[in-house]
């Protein structure tokens, strides 16, 4: 099947969004191929997306489910009752999780007449939660082909989705995008033949930047949601480590989320409030822009309480494209692209001294950054181009869609 005479249906719970790029990526490179797109997104976002409109859920059309779920349950009892059957005798790991399923399962209830009439080739949940609980049920309801994106929050938050493995084992394909959320899977029982891992991709890769000639004081940068998975408290302690070893340093915390007033109050208490920077969200064009400022990029993730944790942040791979040396902890999948010593540096995030080292000699070694950056750039370009990798998603994408 050429790509242009493939259509699918892609679900997002929410399409477009700015913490997302890797999925927005993901559609302008199908788009260039030529594959003909059905957009839907369950809640907010909307708009047009490189020429393709997001068909967006009116959320007063939830009150027809007053009328399509008795419908719906009449048409297919069986549908019913294994949900019924699911709901009396599972718990939901959290109330986020049980309204995201809930969502898409009112999703495909409502939209199960309208993709009767006008039959999809095949429907690809962009993630695990409510997009694929929409997919099963849509499948379930009528038989509709789909395929799976499986990324680590639908994998590790909470210990998984609600109705993870149901879903997995019924969808054609499982696209993860590290082997650290394949093998996961593939341990808890789904098919090793129907999970395959491809990576992210940049659509473009920047030039390298030089070294600064003098990188005193250290140009620090961390790319990140404040959230506890990435670890920040860990991060601030290292700075406050740092001046305490009198490594002269500026640091820049890119992003937002619910911890930044407690991050911005910690700096304080520790002492570096004056040389930590909040920036706050920035779009894309100006992640480029703290690239090219920074010296070396900081990720110190952990696992979360909640088990949720990174995946291989799209940031890592910006940084090593753009030249920056990357130090990160060794959770979650950042070992996949950062190999101690060879493309990056890699510690425990429990032990600054050794971060305050790294940064040291990152900060007055000039010879052994470029013996960094060098493997890391290979490694971008090897593993981390859109163009290629979503090639493969298409070939799978279009062997599971053909009839």
């Amino acid at each position: 099947m050429n790509s242009d005479e493939l259509e699918i249906t892609y679900l997002f719970t929410t399409f477009p969004k700015a913490t997302e790029m890797f999925l927005q990526r993901e559609i302008a490179a199908l788009r260039q191929r030529g594959v003909r797109l059905r957009i839907h997104s369950m809640w907010g976002g909307g708009g047009v997306f490189r020429g393709v409109e997001v068909e967006t859920l009116n959320k007063w059309r939830l009150l027809e489910l007053l009328w399509l779920i008795p419908y719906e349950s009449w048409r297919r009892p069986d549908v019913l009752r294994q949900l019924l059957h699911g709901l009396l005798t599972r718990r939901a790991p959290s109330w986020l999780n049980f309204w995201e399923n809930m969502l898409g399962a009112g999703f495909a209830c409502l939209y199960a007449r309208s993709y009767r009439r006008r039959r999809p080739a095949l429907i690809h949940a962009a993630w695990s939660g409510a997009p694929a609980t929409a997919a099963w049920l849509l499948w379930r309801l009528d038989g509709h082909r789909f395929t799976a994106g499986a990324h680590a929050y639908d994998v590790f938050e909470h210990g998984g989705d609600w109705w993870l493995l149901e879903k997995l084992e019924a969808a054609l394909l499982v696209h993860t995008s590290t082997d650290l959320a394949r093998d996961a899977l593939v341990s808890r029982g789904i098919s090793a033949g129907k999970v395959v891992c491809i990576r992210s991709g940049l659509e473009r890769l920047p030039a390298v930047k030089p070294l600064r000639a003098s990188r005193v004081p250290l140009h620090v940068l961390s790319l990140a949601r404040l959230v506890e998975k990435k670890g920040l408290d860990r991060q601030l302690r290292i700075y406050a480590a740092m001046r305490a070893s009198g490594v002269e340093f500026r640091a820049r915390v890119v992003g937002d989320g619910p911890l930044r007033q407690q991050l911005e109050h910690m700096a304080g208490t520790l002492g570096v409030a004056d040389l930590v920077t909040f920036t706050g969200h920035v779009p894309q064009h100006e992640v480029w822009e703290h690239l090219d400022w920074a010296d070396v990029l900081l990720h110190t993730g952990v696992v979360a309480a909640s088990g949720d944790r990174d995946g291989l942040p799209n940031v890592i791979a910006e940084a090593m494209a753009a030249g920056v040396p990357v130090v990160t902890s060794p959770a979650a999948g950042t070992t996949e692209a950062v190999t101690d010593g060879v493309t990056g540096i890699v510690l425990a995030v429990d032990r600054p001294e050794a971060w305050v080292a790294a940064l040291r000699r990152l900060s007055t070694d000039d010879a052994y950054c470029e013996r960094l950056r060098r493997p890391a750039r290979g490694w971008v370009e090897e593993n981390f181009d859109v163009r290629k990798n979503t090639e493969r998603l298409l070939s799978r994408l279009a062997a599971v869609a053909a009839p």
